[in-house]
């Protein structure tokens, strides 16, 4: 998703706005939309999107957050995930992973700022180790230390960690030369059309070769068509999410019925 840019560290207000998730000043909830293994047709993970309660698309929300309440909107988001999630049975389907947009911007201390995350896993009873953080590459990231150590210490704690939009936004391959997340998603700008594109098949191919050579698990977003799909798969790549599959949903988590066949 694309988030406003700030500046950061916020110390002076960071740890005080984090223990206070109340009068964000808007209501939110969450669609989950899954990421599928194509090979099985199972769910890998579902991705929590923001949504406003009357319907709101994540860019009206996002545009609602500044400097002023960005500690308590990450982790509103974070806590509003993982309670709808458990409520709504993933905890408890298999090892499915849930996946969660973070603001490295927002992140004062890893260490710190992931508390009330690991206490809504406690309270939701919902397994922290299923847990998968996804930074925007269309977020604007000055300070690259802060951000390897933000997926230091969520290695540590045992979540995967992923950056999402590859391939668009402010870094590309000099942010992945700093640090190797576990996940990788391809943006749609590469996968969309792909099937008719010897260029982006040439792109994604060697995108391919290189996570190969660092253990990375390759997502390909915004599939569309049939023929996206078996473009991508024939480059070997196994997981996608996009409406070919399923849009994102309010209130439920599709194709999780398979998870239990």
């Amino acid at each position: 998703m694309s988030q406003p840019v700030f500046p950061q560290p916020f110390e002076a207000i960071g740890c005080s706005q984090c223990r206070d998730l109340s009068n964000l000043g808007f209501d939110i909830t969450m669609a989950f939309q899954p990421i599928v293994h194509v090979p099985s047709g199972r769910p890998f993970a579902y991705e929590a999107l923001v949504r406003g309660l009357d319907g709101e698309g994540a860019a009206q929300i996002l545009a609602k957050v500044s400097t002023d309440n960005l500690y308590r909107f990450d982790q509103a988001c974070r806590v509003k995930a993982i309670e709808q999630a458990a409520a709504l049975g993933l905890g408890r389907l298999g090892d499915c992973k849930l996946s969660i947009n973070f603001l490295p911007n927002a992140v004062y201390r890893a260490s710190t700022c992931i508390r009330a995350t690991l206490e809504a896993t406690r309270t939701f009873d919902f397994p922290a180790s299923r847990l998968m953080f996804e930074v925007t590459e269309g977020e604007r990231i000055e300070d690259t230390e802060h951000l390897k150590a933000i997926f230091k210490e969520y290695d540590r704690q045992g979540f995967t960690t992923a950056i999402d939009d590859f391939g668009s936004g402010y870094s590309g391959l000099n942010l992945l030369a700093e640090f190797q997340p576990d996940v990788l998603k391809l943006d749609m700008a590469l996968t969309r059309r792909i099937s008719q594109d010897p260029v982006r098949q040439a792109i994604v191919a060697g995108i391919v070769l290189v996570a190969e050579r660092l253990g990375i698990t390759l997502i390909a977003e915004g599939i569309e068509t049939d023929a996206e799909c078996q473009a991508l798969a024939g480059l070997g790549i196994e997981l996608m999410q996009g409406y070919l599959f399923a849009r994102p949903e309010v209130g439920g988590l599709p194709l999780a019925e398979r998870l239990v066949e």
